[in-house]
């Protein structure tokens, strides 16, 4: 599996800066799905510490 870098600390997933979650879902936050820089994806992936 690949290295994903997490800089979001409240990340359950996050150990040291990497995402070590088994899966990780990204997706558009955008109604239209069409994606034109970072700010436009979100990581369903998230799963806050300490729930």
């Amino acid at each position: 599996m690949s290295e994903i870098k997490c800089r979001v600390e409240e990340c359950n997933y996050n150990e040291n800066d990497f995402c070590k979650a088994s899966t990780i879902e990204v997706m558009a936050r955008t109604k239209d799905h069409i994606i034109s820089n970072t700010d436009d994806t979100a990581c369903k992936t998230f799963f806050p510490k300490g729930k």
